[in-house]
């Protein structure tokens, strides 16, 4: 099977996860989730090193700053975007170093803004915009969503992963081109 359909299929199965219980949930789980880590461009251990440093760093970050930040921790390939807001430059930087220290780290992008922690509306609005992007994004079918990471915070897109150039631009058209986005920063690995 070709990888343009996998993606519709593991999206399908993704998408009827919900409406089936027990053992067959498990194994259409399994099957999508299977699918995605085959078509994704890292390695599996790249993909695991990513979920650790995501969840270190977040871990870290929550339990120092608690609500005088909101910091998203997203990592692609070992490369770190910190986004969100910090109520001072001090917790900013502090953030990087916790990220930069962290194993496996190769990269940190610091789009953290100075500012109060936005509100229940914002982040909505934002994952909101993180969805249409993505659905955009598969209706267009230029570039697959298993290769573009996508991240929203104050209606800034971020797209990370790696592609080739031609996908990039895609995937950045797509985004600009989306109601609710304000801005949008190209964070990729061109191939």
């Amino acid at each position: 099977m070709t990888r343009s359909k996998l993606a519709p299929l593991a999206l399908a199965a993704a998408l009827a996860l919900p409406l089936l219980s027990g053992c067959a949930a498990l194994v259409v789980g399994a099957v999508a989730g299977g699918a995605l880590v085959a078509t994704d461009r890292r390695s599996t251990g790249a993909q695991l090193d990513d979920t650790s440093i995501e969840t270190k760093v977040a871990a870290t970050l929550e339990s120092r700053y608690g609500n005088r930040a909101h910091i998203a921790t997203t990592s692609y390939n070992g490369m770190v975007l910190l986004s969100g807001e910090a109520s001072d430059s001090a917790i900013s930087q502090d953030a990087v170093a916790i990220a930069r220290g962290t194993d496996r780290v190769r990269n940190v992008y610091n789009e953290i803004a100075i500012m109060p922690p936005t509100d229940l509306t914002t982040r909505t609005n934002d994952s909101y915009t993180t969805s249409k992007v993505k659905a955009r994004l598969v209706e267009a079918n230029k570039v697959s969503t298993t290769h573009v990471k996508v991240v929203t915070e104050r209606g800034i897109v971020y797209l990370m992963g790696i592609v080739s150039r031609d996908e990039a631009n895609a995937a950045a058209d797509v985004a600009a081109t989306t109601s609710g986005v304000v801005r949008v920063v190209r964070l990729f690995e061109i191939t």
